[in-house]
């Protein structure tokens, strides 16, 4: 029996479900282990409870106790630095990592008039969507997928900004007004992606896990989550990245875009290297974007 711990969010649950769906196709026993987080009790600003961590440290406290034997985070949740006796066992294949606008009547990003309200509490889109000089504003909302649509629902504001990945995963796809460009909207660095933590001494469920891997996303996500570590930035700063494995002259190769938002704006650079080696092109590419601030 693999006992897999997850948040009790609708969003966490059904994204535990799949990878418990995955592991039973294999042949495993799964029983889901529901914990609550700090971020899902506490509704204060992110940055003001803790920041990067909140959503996986009790997760993390139960792995390190062997009260489960794997969790399912939101790779975005899950902060740069690595914690003694864990693992990430599996990144499975992404979803679609791009965000998306819900809006009143239908409306896309350039059609909401001047002076409308999205709400958004990550900092990364703010700056982004200040960037664009749409002349909105910007208002900050917690609370989950469900709770954020209903604010449109409802008329407290006319749009929500929220990752796709998550509205696809709970079946709402078809309440979304605009699936925004990378170019307009560089998505927090591993969004889209499920990271499966274990501990390190788990032969067996590492066995097990590495059915699940995809190592194109890890390579992608890893290149992400390196810029945004040479950055020292957490979750809540304005950082975007987005990497992708594509077809280059010689073969595939790792494309990284990155955002880095400032008082006077966002930076925004690309940059592109071998796939067995994100590490390097994430430090890379941030080290570029530190020196044209």
């Amino acid at each position: 029996m693999i006992r897999l711990g997850t948040r009790r969010s609708a969003l966490a649950t059904a994204q535990s479900t799949l990878v418990a769906n995955e592991l039973r196709a294999l042949g495993h026993e799964v029983e889901l282990v529901l914990i609550t987080t700090t971020g899902d009790v506490n509704r204060a600003p992110v940055e003001q409870i803790g920041g990067t961590g909140i959503f996986v440290s009790a997760l993390r406290d139960a792995l390190l106790a062997d009260e489960i034997d794997i969790a399912v985070h939101s790779l975005k949740d899950l902060p740069t630095a690595p914690v003694d006796g864990l693992v990430l066992g599996a990144i499975p294949l992404r979803e679609d990592p791009r965000d998306v606008l819900i809006a009143r009547d239908g409306l896309t990003l350039g059609e909401l008039p001047r002076g409308s309200v999205i709400g958004t509490g990550a900092a990364r889109r703010v700056a982004q969507i200040d960037a664009l000089g749409l002349g909105v504003e910007c208002t900050g909302v917690r609370g989950n997928v469900d709770t954020r649509i209903s604010l449109v629902t409802d008329g407290k504001v006319d749009a929500v900004i929220v990752a796709r990945a998550g509205v696809s995963r709970l079946g709402r796809l078809s309440e979304v007004t605009e699936t925004l460009d990378p170019i307009q909207m560089l998505p927090a660095p591993g969004q889209g992606a499920l990271a499966i933590e274990c501990r390190a001494d788990n032969t067996e469920v590492l066995a097990a896990l590495a059915h699940l891997e995809d190592p194109a996303t890890r390579a992608a996500v890893t290149a992400e989550r390196q810029l945004l570590a040479t950055l020292e930035a957490g979750c809540t700063a304005p950082v975007g990245a987005l990497a992708e494995v594509v077809e280059g002259e010689d073969g595939p190769e790792l494309w990284l875009r990155g955002a880095l938002g400032q008082d006077d704006g966002v930076r925004r650079l690309s940059a592109n290297g071998p796939v067995d080696d994100p590490v390097s092109l994430g430090k890379a590419l941030a080290n570029e974007l530190l020196e044209r601030t």
